[in-house]
């Protein structure tokens, strides 16, 4: 009779103790060897950075549908099934601002190049040569001249039509001298614009914050004075353009709105642990430590990001199909705006079950805390906007 030959004891490749399990219960690390297929590393890879599993099912419905229902869970030791607080914020957090950039990016500023409307002034800074500013110029002027001509047009109306005349000019200006070309006079009756003349954002620029201004603080590191200079000097380069309403405006503000967006997830990032801070102030009493705070802090932004992303989301499906089909278009605005209305009950609802306290307190706490944390949030937004400026 054959006698069963025991298994092989599997020793860890890093300590040599016997191993147990996937991992070593002395050193911890794993069975897997990081040697393995492209399609398994890239399973490992959706495994570390979103939990790609059974997690994403029981995580987002109750999140989404149960205010408070996933912290109180964590707070019950009940944290397997579900995705992490932290990793389910951030990666919503650059889903949600990556969508938004998206949707901010399609938003033309004053008309992309070559789009504009004719009867619109800036239709001139895609104008190629100095005849077609011309063109443009003698179209636009036209209708303004023949209604100014109008001898039962009221005086102020006139007026008016004479600084919209001045406006049409300066566009076309702002282009010919772009384009090295003679610039169009002003005529008689025609309101001159404030500072007429090109290089007016160089000269409102240089009336902010001086010709030669320079950062030099005593007591800054060499490199970082370096640094400030130069973001400095990238935000005047930055306002000018914009000044100047003529070409690179257009390229200025999609920098800006890209550095804007580039800062805006560590803003937010800063922000999570800040309200955390007001949550534990405002229930000091309550007994809790700041972590169970910060938990509560990185639901409530996951389930803000979830509903930003989705707002955006369906904001791109309604502009695809509502031309087609206005009934669908009507019912996901519908949809869109109980999202809205979702958002504050979900966050009261979420205060009351967490901390339990009656109503009125919770209402009155909600409010005042919402109005601290929307003032810090509009300082730090204000504060990154300065920022994206700066690239």
């Amino acid at each position: 009779m054959n006698e069963l030959k025991p298994s092989p004891v599997l020793l860890c490749a890093n300590c040599t103790a016997a191993l147990q399990g996937a991992f070593c219960h002395d050193c911890g690390q794993s069975v897997k060897s990081v040697i393995q297929p492209v399609s398994h590393m890239l399973e490992d890879a959706g495994d570390l950075f979103f939990h790609l599993d059974e997690r994403i099912v029981h995580t987002l419905p109750p999140l989404y549908t149960k205010p408070g229902f996933l912290t109180l869970e964590y707070f019950s030791g009940r944290r397997v099934r579900y995705i992490a607080p932290f990793r389910l914020m951030f990666v919503f957090c650059l889903l949600a601002f990556f969508f938004m950039h998206l949707a901010i990016g399609d938003f033309k500023v004053g008309g992309s190049e070559g789009t504009a409307p004719r009867d619109s002034i800036d239709a001139f800074a895609s104008a190629k040569t100095a005849e077609e500013v011309h063109t443009l110029y003698d179209d636009q002027i036209h209708e303004v001249r023949t209604a100014r001509n109008d001898p039962s047009l009221p005086g102020a109306a006139k007026a008016g039509l004479g600084a919209a005349a001045g406006l049409i000019r300066e566009a076309a200006n702002t282009r010919l001298v772009a384009l090295k070309a003679t610039p169009i006079p002003a005529e008689a009756g025609e309101s001159a614009p404030t500072e007429d003349h090109p290089g007016r954002g160089e000269a409102r620029v240089e009336k902010w914050f001086g010709s030669d201004s320079k950062i030099d603080v005593g007591w800054f590191p060499d490199a970082l004075n370096h640094r400030l200079n130069v973001a400095f000097g990238h935000l005047k380069a930055n306002l000018i353009p914009i000044m100047n309403k003529g070409p690179g405006k257009d390229e200025a503000v999609r920098r800006i709105l890209d550095g804007f967006f580039s800062v805006l997830p560590q803003t937010m990032f800063f922000m999570i642990p800040v309200f955390a801070l007001i949550l534990k102030l405002f229930y000091v009493f309550r007994r809790r430590l700041y972590m169970e705070h910060l938990i509560v802090s990185l639901h409530s932004h996951a389930f803000i990001f979830i509903s930003l992303m989705g707002l955006i989301l369906l904001s791109f499906a309604r502009e695809a199909i509502a031309p087609r089909l206005a009934l669908a278009g009507t019912a996901i605005g519908f949809v869109q705006f109980a999202m809205w209305v979702w958002i504050p009950i979900y966050l009261l609802m979420m205060q009351k079950r967490v901390y339990r306290q009656g109503w009125p307190m919770t209402i009155l706490k909600y409010w005042l805390i919402g109005s601290a944390y929307f003032w810090l949030l509009l300082f730090a937004v204000v504060i990154a906007a300065i920022v994206g400026m700066t690239h």
